[in-house]
């Protein structure tokens, strides 16, 4: 198996966690309180492995401008997704909150098309559709 799979499947396998022990965690919280204490261990996480186990001030003094602002840019996105993110999951169930979550893929899919010129194959249109019916079905009323 390559390696960027097995990454991918053991984020998959930790995400999954994350929402439903989040929401036993802001049970007595507000959303943005609770966000606010899983950003500040993430943060600390994120940190030690870069500063501490990797050479991140170098990389980050290399690296041209247009990177630190792209890479700005998602961090205020990913706040933006969080915030909206954990408010949902106060308020509903999160099998359904992640379910819409999770066909952020769609957009992630499309985007990665038009901006980043990866090529378009009926495999990846086909799993999208399934990823837009299977959330349809899953939140269907």
């Amino acid at each position: 198996m390559e390696k960027w799979k097995l990454f991918a499947i053991i984020s998959m396998l930790f995400a999954g966690l994350t929402s439903v022990i989040a929401k036993f965690g802001m049970k007595n919280l507000s959303s943005d309180v609770a966000l606010s204490v899983r950003t500040i261990v993430v943060f600390g996480i994120v940190t030690v492995n870069a500063f501490l186990l990797n050479n991140a001030l170098s990389e980050i003094r290399q690296a041209p401008k247009s990177n630190l602002i792209f890479l700005v840019i998602s961090g205020i996105t990913t706040s933006l997704s969080w915030i909206f993110y954990y408010r949902a999951m106060k308020e509903g169930q999160v099998s359904y909150v992640a379910s819409i979550d999770k066909a952020s893929i769609v957009v992630t899919i499309l985007l990665s098309f038009l901006l980043l010129k990866e090529p378009v194959t009926a495999k990846i249109l086909l799993g999208a559709g399934f990823i837009i019916v299977g959330m349809f079905i899953l939140i269907w009323k």
